[in-house]
């Protein structure tokens, strides 16, 4: 063989062995399964995939809120209005408890919302007092207590702010009424309906207006008596009222519309007219003491707005992004008798 054949056939057996070295190193490894293997635009976008990081998904904020219970048309439209206003917000979620007017059904809420972990807890406390131990053990745990419309007997610094009203306000409001009504140097007899006993706006509500008519020596207050913020009892009471002095009474204060409107069925049973014999003056602004003012049985309504979810939501919202709140958050208020509480009777929403 000359060597140019022999050459020749050195340079092909050399490339066929290379060949065949690169095809087994290749086999060994891709081909480990018997998939084939993903084409070059799947794996890159499979690598794509895997290194991208997670798309940032923003977390709601949890509020637990401890509501009385459903005593009046007030509470029931305050409930109505938290939850409302919770539901229209994709950024909340709401706890709700009911604590069907028992304290110790608040504290075992308040200690539920703590397990729980919640962003926020809201009160509305059916009494003032008893309340230390528990709002220590949400402060300890880092979780705000925000007081909704009734105020706590506690230090300070273990709630973050009050929503509310000036409940010693109201009670003077309504006194300045009844002060209007028959004048300064008037002698006039009063029976009065207080909320719960312990809470806060029966409390201040019943200062409020004592302190009002202090200086007016013929106004005097001949029976007072809780009605629990109840139409019912506040009806029963004052059955008890006209039974003993009816012939007496120039004047119904109640603590709240629901007591005073129980107490206009009890005036009319007894045969006098509410709103003419009886003058009736209540707190809170319900439409149906509206509707009363209309109807020619009732006198006048200093109104206590329970429509506090929308503030509610946005002081949470605050103290999430670093806020510091007033301690005292204020609602908006105002005094309806006659005409005006007529005029404003078709724009009530509770």
């Amino acid at each position: 063989m000359s060597i140019k054949k022999f050459m020749k056939k050195g340079v092909a057996l050399a490339l066929a062995v290379m060949l065949l070295g690169t095809a087994v190193g290749c086999g060994s490894s891709s081909t480990t399964t018997s998939e084939a293997p993903a084409s070059t635009e799947q794996t890159t976008q499979e690598a794509k995939t895997e290194e991208a990081p997670a798309a940032p998904v923003d977390e709601k904020i949890v509020i637990g809120f401890s509501q009385i219970g459903a005593e009046s048309g007030w509470r029931t439209a305050e409930t109505e209005s938290i939850k409302k206003t919770c539901e229209e917000d994709p950024m909340i979620e709401l706890k709700f408890s009911d604590a069907q007017q028992k304290q110790e059904n608040q504290i075992k809420a308040i200690r539920t919302f703590i397990a729980q972990g919640v962003d926020a807890i809201a009160l509305a406390p059916v009494v003032e007092s008893g309340w230390e131990t528990v709002f220590t053990e949400a402060k300890d745990a880092g979780i705000p207590i925000i007081l909704l419309d009734r105020m706590a007997a506690v230090d300070e610094s273990l709630y973050t702010t009050f929503i509310g009203s000036d409940f010693i306000e109201e009670g003077r409001r309504a006194a300045q009424y009844v002060i209007d009504t028959f004048g300064p140097d008037a002698e006039v007899n009063i029976v009065e309906l207080q909320g719960t006993v312990g809470a806060s706006a029966a409390t201040d509500r019943q200062k409020g207006f004592a302190d009002a008519i202090k200086d007016y020596s013929g106004y005097k207050i001949i029976k007072s008596q809780s009605g629990d913020f109840t139409r019912a009892k506040g009806k029963e009471v004052m059955e008890a009222f006209l039974k003993s002095d009816g012939d007496k009474i120039d004047v119904l204060y109640a603590h709240n519309d629901d007591m005073a409107l129980g107490a206009v069925q009890a005036i009319e049973e007894y045969g006098l007219q509410p709103g003419k014999d009886i003058i009736i003056v209540g707190v809170d602004g319900v439409k149906d003491a509206f509707q009363a003012i209309a109807d020619g049985k009732y006198n006048c309504t200093v109104e206590c707005n329970p429509n506090l979810g929308p503030q509610l939501v946005q002081a949470v919202k605050d103290l999430k992004a670093g806020k510091t709140l007033e301690k005292w958050i204020k609602s908006d208020e105002d005094v309806y008798f006659g005409q005006k509480a007529i005029d404003a009777l078709p724009t009530r929403t509770y």
